[in-house]
Formats: structure tokens, C-alpha cells, sequence
């Protein structure tokens, strides 16, 4: 997954009705969708239809997802030895479900923009005993070395394994005119990331830092400039671990810092039009996980925009190609708040923000 020391625990053709928080062209909210906006924020609701899961991704529809789904096919792992996540699609209704890879455990996948083709991280090749999760996704000490990346059909058909050696490799997305790749390698205890074509050719590493561990890279608009976040491996172990967002050309020129605080800066997502993007903070002094839309280029005297306001784990946002919805992980639905636990995919209607592609 995105993250160093998380594991998360955890359709087309929907009969609809419009909610009741906007203008005629608001984003609807579909039937049986249970409403989950708190004070503060723009309308939101639950996905409906499906179990935990984490870090979801619109396809080029602005309709379909995909993320890793907790599924009782897949391995044990993580904390309290829970059942593993397997790829999925789905729409954010809740309906046109479908189970992409079913062995092992897997963590990130994203569309290509055509919208028939994935790509997606997974054990499935390296299972040990077929019974527990080699590795934890949760500890950057001991990554599963195993991960290995996989392109497939939308229904899963036609699986292509990337890369074959003994390194970790995760945190995989295209670029979105579909002709690249970009992912995190680790080498030795080091993270750093690399490109390659889009049939796996051509492999190019483009960050070569020792102690900064890059990951979550995510191609802007312009398919040239990449934003990611790193920390460093020296200041592991502080609560919360501070994390830098930064930008950088494909072919590793024009590294730019975009966040300037030394506290948790994490899981970045650019938005559409090229000049902005979401990213999760944790609140002062709490455990409360909340997400913020900031600005590229802004430099370090900008405020970024607060956008979820719930007491607990809000994290992992992304935006549709459409620019009208974010998708996020929360713990809202969950009574006890319990850390990192109960996770649900939640959608927000952020057209009122004008980020959608220019």
C-alpha cells in the first residue's frame, strides 16, 4: 500500500435520486446509499454493497473504482491476522462488482485510461504456505518481497506479470495518456522510485536518495511532472512520522518540495487540472486523520483547504478524471472509532471546487 506504517484492516446503471445539498448539476448520490456528510464538509456517502477496503481509484468513466477489498479468498495478514484484500472493481453505487485477482494478497492497482486494462500489486506468485502473508505491508522494514506487478483485462483475463526479481514493489499508477508507468522499488531497505513503459519495457530509476523513502507517485495532467511524498528513514519512529510532498519531472529532473511543515504530509493525489491536489494531515496533538486540498506551487505560506472534519481516520483521497468527486477511506461508520480498523470507502461531491480538468 501508499503508506510505510499502515495496513489498512480492514456501476454503471444505478436506479438514482438527486440528494438535496446542491444546484441542479450536483453530484447525485445513488439509491440506498447511506448519506455520511459531517459539519463542515461537502455532501458525502458511503459506498454501498461493500466491505472494508482501502485506497480506491476512479477509472476514466468517473464511475468505476478499483481497490484492494477485503475478500475470504485471500491470504491472512496484518494486524490481528485478518483476512487479506484482493483487487476489485466496482462503481461508486456499490454495484458492478467484480473480483480481479483471486489468490494471495494484494495491495495498490489503478486504471489505465482506456478503461479495459489494470494494474495491480499482489503476492500471488510468491505465497508461501498459500495461508499467511509473507511479509507485512504495515512495517517498511519488512515489506513483502514477494510484491511483484501484474497488468490484466478489466475482468481480470489476460494477467501479464511485470517484474520478476527479489525487491519489494508497490505503489504502482500510469500516467494518463496510458504510455507510462511509475512505481516504488526497494533495494537493500531502500525505497526509491522508477518508470517504465507501459508494456513494462525499459525500466528507469529516477530517485536515488539514501535516507529519503520515496513512494505514492501519481502522474499530473501534463504525464511529465510526478507528485509523491517521502520521509526519511533517519526520523522513523516519530509520532506522527514527518512526510514531505514533493513534484518531479519523469525523468527525474526538477525535484520541488510542495509542503513545508515538518509535521505528516501523506498520500497525495493530484486533481485534474494540474494545480492542485488532496493530501491527509494528522491534527495536532491527536490521532485524528483528516484530508486537505492544497495547492502546487503555492510555496510554504499558503493554507491549505480542510475537506473531511470527522474524529477519527480519514485518509487515502482520490479524484475522479471529472473532477466532481473524491473517494476516501474513513472509520466514521465505526462507533468506537477503533484505529485503523472498520474502514469503509466514502464518496464526496467536490464539484463546487472547480478542479476538474482545464
Amino acid at each position: 500500500m501508499r503508506n510505510m506504517f499502515l495496513v489498512v484492516v480492514m456501476v454503471l446503471g444505478a436506479c438514482s435520486v438527486r440528494d438535496s445539498f446542491g444546484p441542479s448539476n450536483a453530484v447525485v448520490v445513488p439509491e440506498g446509499a447511506q448519506v455520511s456528510t459531517r459539519e463542515g464538509e461537502l455532501p458525502s456517502w458511503q459506498i454501498p454493497n461493500m466491505g472494508e477496503a482501502a485506497e480506491a481509484y476512479y477509472g476514466p468513466d468517473s464511475v468505476h473504482l478499483i481497490a484492494q477489498v477485503q475478500n475470504s479468498r485471500a491470504m491472512k495478514g496484518g494486524r490481528n491476522d485478518h483476512a487479506g484484500f484482493l483487487t476489485t472493481t466496482f462503481t461508486d453505487a456499490g454495484q458492478d462488482i467484480v473480483l480481479v485477482n483471486d489468490r494471495g494478497y494484494d495491495a495498490c492497482s489503478y486504471f489505465f485510461p482506456d478503461g479495459q486494462h489494470l494494474i495491480w500489486t499482489s503476492v500471488r506468485d510468491h505465497m508461501g504456505d498459500g495461508v499467511k502473508l509473507v511479509g507485512d505491508w504495515s512495517d517498511w522494514q519488512n515489506y513483502p518481497q514477494g510484491a511483484e506487478l501484474y497488468i490484466s483485462d478489466r475482468d481480470g483475463g489476460n494477467v501479464k506479470r511485470l517484474t520478476n526479481n527479489d525487491y519489494y514493489e508497490a505503489e504502482v499508477t500510469v500516467s494518463p495518456d496510458g504510455k507510462w508507468i511509475v512505481f516504488g522499488r526497494m533495494i537493500d531497505g531502500n525505497m526509491d522510485l522508477w518508470v517504465m513503459n507501459s508494456d513494462g519495457t525499459d525500466e528507469r530509476q529516477i530517485t536515488f536518495t539514501g535516507d529519503w523513502q520515496e513512494g505514492a507517485p501519481y502522474f499530473l495532467p501534463d504525464n511529465e511532472t510526478i507528485l509523491f511524498r517521502a520521509w526519511k528513514a533517519s526520523e522513523y519512529g516519530q509520532r506522527p512520522t514527518p512526510m514531505t510532498i514533493f513534484t518531479i519531472k519523469r525523468d527525474g529532473s526538477g525535484l520541488e518540495a510542495q509542503t513545508f511543515t515538518s509535521d505528516m504530509n501523506w498520500a497525495p493525489y493530484p486533481a485534474p487540472d494540474g494545480k492542485h491536489f488532496v493530501y491527509v494531515r494528522i491534527e495536532e496533538g491527536t490521532h485524528n486523520w483528516e484530508v486537505y486540498l492544497g495547492q502546487i506551487g503555492a510555496g510554504p505560506g499558503a493554507q491549505p483547504r480542510r475537506l473531511t472534519f470527522d474524529d477519527g481516520f480519514d485518509g487515502f483521497p482520490s479524484i475522479s478524471p471529472d473532477g466532481r468527486k473524491m473517494v476516501w477511506t474513513s472509520n466514521r461508520s465505526d462507533g468506537g472509532k477503533a484505529f485503523m480498523q472498520n474502514l469503509r470507502l466514502h464518496v464526496m461531491d467536490i464539484s463546487s471546487l472547480g478542479i476538474g480538468p482545464k
